[in-house]
């Protein structure tokens, strides 16, 4: 999702939108659903009502459906079904106090200039007790101009996320970092682009042929299992769960 802010020291052209409307399929959209799954499905509980900020990426949250009345919401109409979404801006949430159990938004966060305000906006509308599910993009050392291209303002690492979260009044239930397995080729990615930056207004995502997409999908898999267990120690995404205080009315 972007929220139509522009990311810091920006010259290149931003992308409109997520790039999985456009390379559905790709093989880390894919691994993402599979490890927000495994780490997020524990707190989802029994909702009766779910919101999902920044659909773009819809087919990342597939686990999330069930029989609950469930909410997508997106800066841009492209991001959304027709007729089951919601337009509108994570930092200017169109929704009463205390509407949902659980809020997601997964690589959001990041695309808003105002970062605070976009966790204040998803816990006020969660109800006490309700959950927030998060992820975002490691290590500001990994900037690229992928992330210029993106809408980014910034990465994080856990602690970072983590005391942004507790500062708007949530306690972290969980927060680890994903993507491990990969992390080397992720950092050799980086650096190659630092030295042989892409041609300008280049968004393709990286092209990989089927027998990488099978290695690279196994690794994630790897991870998936580890993280039924245990946290990791680093990777290129931060995901959080959290949980607004039974005593809360707003964030």
């Amino acid at each position: 999702m972007n929220d139509g802010s522009r990311s810091v020291g920006a010259d290149a052209p931003v992308q409109r939108g997520s790039s999985s409307l456009r390379q559905q399929g790709y093989w880390w959209h894919r691994a993402r659903s599979d490890l927000l799954d495994v780490v997020m499905r524990p707190h989802l509980g029994t909702p009766r009502r779910t919101l999902d900020v920044g659909s773009a990426d819809a087919p990342s949250v597939g686990w999330m459906r069930g029989e609950q009345q469930h909410v997508s919401l997106d800066l841009l109409p492209e991001g959304l079904v027709p007729g089951q979404g919601v337009c509108g801006s994570a930092t200017e949430l169109p929704f009463a106090d205390a509407t949902f159990d659980v809020v997601s938004a997964f690589d959001v966060v990041e695309h808003c200039a105002d970062d605070a305000r976009a966790i204040a906006e998803l816990a006020r509308v969660l109800v006490p007790g309700g959950r927030m599910l998060l992820s975002v993009p490691a290590y500001q050392w990994a900037w690229s101009d992928h992330d210029v291209q993106a809408g980014h303002h910034r990465r994080y690492t856990r602690a970072q996320l983590v005391d942004l979260v507790e500062e708007g009044g949530m306690r972290v239930a969980r927060a680890t970092y994903a993507f491990t397995g990969v992390f080397p080729l992720f950092v050799a990615e980086r650096l190659r682009r630092r030295l042989s930056p892409p041609p300008a207004g280049d968004t393709r995502l990286p092209q990989v042929s089927p027998r990488v997409d099978r290695v690279l999908m196994g690794l994630c898999a790897a991870d998936a299992r580890l993280l039924q267990r245990r946290d990791l120690p680093y990777g290129s995404s931060v995901l959080l769960a959290a949980v607004k205080p039974a005593g809360a009315t707003r964030a």
